[in-house]
């Protein structure tokens, strides 16, 4: 029998967590075609100034990884992030008249999520950034998948859940994980038990993260 990969025994001692974020009430509204325009902006906005915290994560990631290819993949994200998710956002605020000054960012669950992310790249290693963007973006593609079947008379939520659905957000999910796996192989079963903590850690912050925007 094969010997479980970090990534799998990752998902496995956080499959309750897991579960619980990618049947949050904010996925399961987008499911059933009732999720608010309110909810939605509220959401939008916290969103879009959670990608630049995210910019600052993956510059942390790609300051301490190891390999050239790592360093050039992770340099191709944040180009990613900040030409053509910031643009997006800048796009959606501009097409529905969204003001994010308007928004208090200062929201617990927001302020939590932004920096308990942070903290992860900013005092940690390089896996532990792949191991908290694997909990959010792994989630995100699962749970974009299923809702990208449902009809949508929003074309702006219509485009950010396929936008998460699509191959080039899959690619990215499926990096970090192999990450974890490639270098999981050579770790001490205390050192993977950590990192899988920090997955939990980044799924709590996460649903908190989608709570606030029904507050």
């Amino acid at each position: 029998m094969a010997a479980e990969t970090l990534s799998e025994q990752i998902l496995r001692e956080n499959a309750t967590v897991f579960e619980a974020m990618v049947k949050h009430r904010f996925v399961e509204d987008i499911v059933m075609e009732r999720l608010s325009p309110q909810v939605f902006e509220r959401y939008l906005v916290y969103e879009g100034a959670f990608v630049e915290t995210a910019i600052s994560i993956f510059a942390f990631a790609a300051a301490k990884a190891e390999t050239i290819e790592q360093k050039r993949w992770l340099i191709a994200v944040l180009d990613a992030l900040a030409n053509q998710q910031i643009a997006y956002f800048e796009r959606i605020f501009a097409e529905r008249n969204i003001d994010p000054g308007a928004y208090d960012l200062n929201v617990a669950e927001v302020d939590a999520f932004r920096t308990g992310m942070l903290d992860i790249a900013r005092n940690g290693g390089f896996l532990d950034t792949v191991a908290a963007m694997f909990a959010a973006e792994w989630m995100y593609w699962t749970w974009s998948k299923r809702a990208a079947r449902s009809s949508f008379a929003d074309p702006h939520l219509k485009e950010w859940v396929e936008m998460h659905a699509d191959d080039e957000f899959a690619a990215q999910a499926k990096w970090l994980k192999q990450e974890l796996d490639v270098a999981g192989d050579a770790l001490e079963a205390s050192e993977r038990k950590r990192l899988s903590a920090i997955f939990g850690r980044a799924q709590q912050l996460e649903i908190a993260f989608h709570d606030a925007a029904y507050v």
